[in-house]
């Protein structure tokens, strides 16, 4: 089981320094959400925590896990452990991790995802898709509750249900493109270039099929790179 996790989540083709740009910003606002709600960190947490986020981005699941093995209540510490236990293979503590999590803050819609995962991966469907259908209740529009639920749709033989769910993942994507798009016409207007191909690279990732709002990414793709080219 550890094997076939790990070798699931390299096939996931990652670019680490974007990767490690957005984990900042979502440290950062972990951070934030923490100290708004009196659970100032220490500055020893804290260190430890960037430690560990640095560990997870580079796929050392097993290290990140054991950095924060002994943090139990600053939040952003306890659901990067249960990610990094997940995709290290350790399901049962992985387990374990999201229940602590989610005793501490009931909202939190990532904790729930990675819980609904684990009971996937045990075989337990009917308790995945419970959780599947709070995160809906919470996010009708999340994209990650809509694929999970499509895979255990397609587990329970429900291939029409799969296939609606994935519909609305489908919707839903297509939107996020379309803004990355006006945004990055709107960098290169504004002379940020770099900017701009960054935001068409997510977009052309959301939409691996042949669309006409694909091949409108494509054409601005083109036209920016030629430019930057002379």
């Amino acid at each position: 089981m550890r094997n076939f996790l790990k070798d699931r989540f390299k096939m996931k083709t990652f670019n680490f320094l974007s990767m490690n740009t957005l984990l900042c910003a979502i440290n950062f606002v972990f951070i934030l959400t923490s100290i708004s709600c009196n659970k100032t960190p220490d500055t020893e947490t804290i260190r430890q925590y960037v430690r560990a986020t640095e560990a997870y981005s580079q796929g050392e699941f097993a290290e990140a896990s054991e950095i924060l093995s002994r943090q139990k209540k600053f939040f952003p510490s306890v659901i990067l452990r249960a990610k990094a236990q997940y995709f290290a293979g350790d399901i049962e503590k992985a387990e374990k991790t999201c229940r602590r999590a989610i005793k501490m803050r009931s909202s939190s819609s990532e904790a729930k995802f990675y819980l609904a995962s684990i009971f996937r991966e045990k075989g337990d469907l009917s308790g995945a898709e419970k959780i599947t259908e709070e995160l809906f209740s919470d996010d009708p529009q999340n994209i990650r509750a809509l694929r999970l639920a499509a895979d255990l749709a397609v587990q329970t033989g429900k291939l029409d249900e799969a296939t609606a769910l994935l519909d609305r993942a489908a919707e839903y994507s297509a939107e996020s493109a379309m803004v990355l798009l006006d945004r990055a016409r709107l960098r290169w207007i504004a002379g940020r270039g770099n900017d701009a191909l960054d935001d068409l690279g997510r977009a052309k990732a959301m939409l691996p099929w042949d669309t006409p709002l694909l091949r409108s990414i494509s054409n601005l793709e083109k036209i920016i790179t030629e430019v930057k080219l002379k």
